[in-house]
């Protein structure tokens, strides 16, 4: 018998003591890593070669499966395993893993290519291999080699063996994975609705228990559609049986999981969205359909194997839903079942084309294509933008590549033209670095800064605008919190909830959503101004008053853009200021709007002042409506605006008029057509170009979206690499050498703009032997002024007048979005204009 001495080191004898605090921890001796060649066709885990040494060595299986993986060693002449202690000389001692499994397969390996027959057929003597003479007898080396490592290492019994103990079976992991694919829902159950809440609990239970009876309620959900030619169909099932999609000769299969039930061919189902209620089945028509299933199929391989039925824990292929769903769907025999969760991915389409026939004619086969395309391809999202384009969003250039493909082959079958990239960026304006924040703040709120003045076309109402940056911090938090801000502005508690533990995982379950993303504002603030004297304790102050002044956010009601309400102390004369009211500050908690409402009441005002009161009161939806279109369309090229935070003072005065009677006031008022188009319109017209015209004023600068890039190059094409990096604007972190190869690993940052054909660029430029891993990182601003004209001495030396001067980065980008938007380019149509000579000669 094999035994194992005690080496002293309690850390290394006891393998039960590894770190395991985690499920998917990859560890060789726990059976969940696979060593594998799939050229040769070979691949083995530790417990394949334990079992095969348990006859020769008498030990048992767990402890040389603990054993072949780490500093343990074999002495022969004692038949122990000991650890590195009790090794004297390690440097000529192999571990176990070397001597046990690594060397036989260098034998093989040495014996095959070098011809040694006799050790070849002493290898497969020692480990008992039937190879039939006449593949031991092929003349090329790599033929035999492969035939002998595939019998003795049988890739594919070896990956099966692993997915079959270390993932866990239908009935065992939908207990687990229950509580995420169909969450509680909170009902209020009453007399009527008590068999319905019944049956669907009876569903959900089943669906736990993974219920294969026929009794049991079925259950199946539909994670994707998938295209496939219909002449790949099973022989007898094209017959009778139209395509889903006429003569496009495509047939849409439904990949689905039976959960509970059994599914028969021929079946009737109910086809059930993510936004089905069986409690409101009256006012959710539009959320189920009702399906006949055509035909099942197992998927094996490439091939379908038709089925009568299928019982739960199953994947089939599904026939005759291509008309029910677009994306994923549940499929349910009863009403009364919940749905499943919509499918949420980890990562979302970001390369983004615009695709246009090559013949207008076919206009009509493209968009059929387009609608097949977006259904076959789970993860591809197709949208029409503002100019009409018909923009293509994909995962990435491969992506792209068969995503475009598939339409010029398969779906559309005509001829394409597709745009570059269309990458996207932001506007902001360059922070203030002075000596004294705070005292700007104060001029800013105060209204004693620099602002930009607009006039509506009637002239009664007067748009005074400010606007500064935020602090970075804070810009990222309402970026990233996008999607929590959407459900707390618009009053969905329970979705900001979820919102919130999916995006914040470190943040307890228990915590308010909005008390929580309260205090990470806070936090921003307090990380921005982190000193601890006197000046940045005032402005962590300052700016916890200014969070009771958020009237909105924008664009879209949750951008990363504030609009504060103004100083309700400031006033023009005869006219009354459009107060606003912090209607987002409300709804975060830091105020509450009915407190701050109570102190004006109007009681000492005239009728003509109260009449003009409220008017002012209405055209509020106005001056937002002005702010959320200034922030989606900044001036430089109609991208979002980014980090900016604006004050709109709109003063209204009454209409002009001959009469001096207020009654001939009040009625021209409310009754004259307006001479200039409706009044709101244009007030919210006045806000957004005195918006857009601030920024402009207040040193615009670009915001573009940055790669996190980490690439691994050998030391000889270092050179090769930084020259790609350099042409594609990259900006070097660091780099380092990785111990034990001959490596370098660099980090860098790379502008998205500049990454497409990056990987490929950089193959070519170091022979495939450097690689790029890039990852969406930040937004960051663009130093360069795209405006730059030289003004100072020093400038006017380096660049003279500036009308030779080359455009720099930042105008190229913005001149090139503008001419993809079809807006107006300030660009020299000639560059060097001379005198046309005459060809003819004089006599």
């Amino acid at each position: 018998m094999l035994s194992v001495a005690q080496s002293g080191d309690a850390g290394e004898e006891n393998y039960e003591l590894l770190e395991d605090d985690e499920e998917d921890t990859f560890q060789p001796q726990k059976g969940n890593v696979v060593f594998a060649c799939a050229l040769d066709g070979w691949g083995f885990g530790i417990s394949d070669f334990a079992e095969m040494y348990v006859s020769k060595l008498g030990a048992s299986s767990a402890a040389l499966q603990r054993a072949l993986w780490g500093p343990r060693y074999y002495i022969a002449k004692t038949k122990m395993i000991v650890g590195k202690k009790a090794i004297g000389n390690t440097s000529k001692a192999r571990p176990m893993f070397v001597q046990l499994i690594l060397e036989p397969i260098w034998s093989v390996y040495q014996a095959t290519l070098e011809g040694d027959r006799g050790l070849l057929e002493k290898v497969i003597k020692s480990f008992n291999l039937s190879v039939p003479p006449r593949e031991l007898q092929n003349k090329d080396p790599k033929a035999v080699l492969q035939s002998v490592m595939s019998r003795w290492l049988p890739l594919s019994d070896t990956m099966l063996s692993m997915v079959v103990k270390c993932i866990p079976d239908p009935a065992t992991a939908q207990s687990l994975r229950l509580a995420r694919l169909l969450p509680k829902r909170e009902t209020f159950e009453n007399g009527e609705m008590s068999d319905v809440l019944a049956e669907a609990e009876l569903a959900r239970k089943s669906i736990e228990a993974c219920d294969s009876s026929t009794l049991a309620p079925c259950v199946a959900f539909v994670s994707k559609m998938f295209a496939v030619p219909t002449k790949m169909l099973p022989r007898g099932e094209i017959l009778n049986n139209p395509t889903d999609d006429g003569d496009s000769g495509e047939c849409f299969l439904a990949f689905a999981r039976i959960f509970s039930g059994v599914l028969f061919a021929g079946q009737r189902v109910f086809v059930l969205s993510a936004l089905y209620d069986p409690v409101k089945v009256e006012s959710n028509q539009k959320h189920v359909q009702a399906a006949n299933l055509q035909s099942l199929y197992l998927m094996m391989g490439q091939g379908l194997k038709p089925v009568p039925y299928a019982k739960a824990g199953n994947i089939v292929a599904i026939r005759g839903l291509g008309q029910h769903i677009l994306k994923s769907a549940t499929l349910s025999s009863t009403l009364n079942s919940w749905p499943f969760s919509s499918m949420v991915f980890q990562v979302a389409p970001t390369l983004k084309v615009a695709i246009e026939p090559s013949d207008p004619a076919d206009m009509g086969a493209l968009m059929k294509g387009l609608r097949l395309l977006n259904r076959a391809d789970p993860f591809v999202e197709v949208t029409v933008s503002a100019r009409g384009e018909h923009v293509l969003a994909a995962a990435g250039e491969v992506h792209l590549e068969r995503c475009v493909k598939d339409l010029k082959e398969r779906f559309a079958k005509v001829a394409l033209e597709v745009s570059p990239p269309l990458v996207s960026y932001k506007e902001t304006i360059e922070g203030d670095i002075t000596t004294n924040p705070l005292e700007n703040l104060k001029l800013f709120f105060g209204g004693n800064s620099e602002y930009v003045e607009k006039t509506t076309q009637n002239g009664r109402c007067v748009v005074r605008v400010h606007v500064f940056k935020l602090p970075t911090p804070l810009t990222k938090l309402l970026d990233e919190s996008s999607e929590l801000l959407g459900d707390i502005i618009g009053g969905k508690s329970g979705q900001a909830l979820k919102s919130l533990e999916t995006s914040r995982g470190s943040i307890v379950e228990d915590e308010n959503p909005i008390e929580a993303l309260k205090k990470r504002m806070m936090d921003a603030i307090e990380s921005e101004f982190s000193s601890s004297d006197t000046e940045s304790e005032k402005l962590r102050t300052f700016w916890k008053d200014l969070f009771k002044r958020i009237w909105a956010l924008g664009p879209r009601q949750v951008g990363p853009n504030i609009l504060f309400t103004p100083d309700s102390g400031k006033s023009v004369e005869a006219s009354v200021l459009i107060k606003g009211s912090p209607y987002v500050s409300d709804k975060l908690g830091f105020c509450n709007i009915d407190n701050n409402n109570n102190n004006n009441n109007g009681l000492n005002e005239s009728s003509d002042e109260t009449l003009l009161r409220e008017e002012a009161e209405s055209l509020e939806s106005s001056v937002l409506s002005g702010f959320q279109v200034a922030t989606s369309a900044g001036p430089l090229c109609d991208e979002p605006m980014w980090g900016l935070a604006f004050i709109v003072e709109a003063f209204v005065s009454p209409p002009p008029t001959d009469d001096n009677s207020s009654t001939t006031t009040a009625t021209h008022h409310h009754h004259h057509p307006e001479q200039y188009g409706v009044f709101t319109g244009q007030v919210m017209t006045a806000v957004k170009e005195a918006c857009r015209t601030a920024v402009l004023q207040r040193k615009p600068r670009l915001v573009e979206a940055m790669y996190f890039c980490e690439l691994n190059t050998p030391t000889e094409y270092l050179g090769s690499m930084y020259a790609v990096l350099a042409r594609r604007r990259a900006r070097v972190l660091k780099e380092e050498m990785q111990e034990g190869s001959p490596l370098f690993t660099v980090h860098a940052y790379v502008p998205v703009a500049e990454s497409f054909g990056f990987p490929d660029e950089l193959r070519r430029w170091t022979s495939g032997a450097a690689s790029a891993l890039l990852v969406l990182s930040h937004w960051e601003t663009l130093l360069e002024d795209p405006f730059f004209v030289p003004r100072t001495e020093e400038e006017i030396e380096e660049h003279g007048d500036g009308s030779s001067m080359l455009q720099n980065t930042s105008r190229k980008l913005i001149d090139a979005v503008r001419r993809r938007k079809g807006l107006p380019v300030e660009e020299k149509v000639v560059q060097h204009a001379t005198k046309q000579r005459t060809l003819a000669r004089k006599v």
